[in-house]
This record gives C-alpha cells, structure tokens and sequence, in this order.
C-alpha cells in the first residue's frame, strides 16, 4: 500500500508539474507575441493582417525571421536584390499576394521596371528548363559534368 501511495503521489506531481509547463509557456508566447506586435507596429507603421493568421506562439519568430533576413541592411545582399528573388519565387509558387508585396517592396528599394521584368523572365527560364530537365529525365551526374566543362571553358576564354 505504501508503494502505491508514492506512487499516486508521484503520477500527481508529474501531472501539476506538466500542467505548470503547459501553462508558462503559453503565457511567454504570448508576451512576446504582444512585444512582437508591438515592434511590428513601430517598424511598419501597422501590424497588417498577414500577421495576425498565425498562432501567438508563431508571431514572434517570424517576424524575427523577417527583420533577421528581409529587412536587415546588414546581409550579403542588398534590399533590391532580396525583393526581387522574392518576386521570382512568387511568380512561381504562384502566390498573388507574394507577387504584389515583393513587386512593390522591389520598387521601394530602387528596383526599375525592366529589373522587375528581368526577374519575373529569369524565374520563367529557370521554370522552362526545370520542366525539360526533370521531365526528359537527363542524367543528374552527366549534366554536372557538362555545366563543369562549360564553365571551364568560359573560364578559360576569359583569361
């Protein structure tokens, strides 16, 4: 009977302290999805409704993900260049919504019009050939060894 108390005991235990970390985390998640909103907010000016389709728990990581990466001045790449991958991705995903946001966010970082047009064509390229190489089936290893030997021999025509 002693044994079966104890353990009783311990499953009790077990339970309220699951129940705590259930609980706590919660609570976290949601101050920083508040102090996310927040910084949301004083970045953009509005925290727009793309924001508020996540759970709570989510919002925070995300949006540092998109300060991270998107907005951060401090990457490899430039701004323009970020917005305009961004909308070759789009196009072919295709998401409108995408395709709008990352259109106007190219602009907005001095992206001209043929740029944008040049990004949209390059995605479109890369889609066409992807479509023959995967669809004919091409050999993966021979076609690395034909782009090395094209390389190597544009290298070599360059010097």
């Amino acid at each position: 009977m002693l044994k079966s108390n104890r353990t009783l005991k311990s499953l009790v235990i077990a339970a309220g302290v699951g129940a705590l970390f259930a609980i706590a985390p919660a609570k976290a998640e949601d101050a920083s999805a508040a102090a996310a909103y927040k910084d949301i907010e004083a970045t953009l000016g509005s925290v727009p409704d793309m924001f508020r389709t996540l759970p709570d728990v989510a919002v925070a990581g995300a949006w540092a993900e998109i300060k991270g990466v998107q907005l951060n001045p401090k990457t490899a790449l430039d701004g323009k260049t970020k917005e305009l991958l961004g909308l070759a991705v789009a196009a072919q995903i295709p998401c409108q919504y995408c395709i709008y946001f990352h259109t106007e966010a190219a602009k907005l970082n001095g992206a001209s019009d043929e740029e944008i047009k040049e990004a949209v064509a390059m995605a479109a390229i890369v889609r066409h050939w992807s479509t023959m190489l995967n669809g004919s089936q091409v050999d993966l290893k021979t076609f690395k060894k034909q782009t090395d030997d094209v390389f190597a021999a544009v290298k070599a025509k360059s010097q």
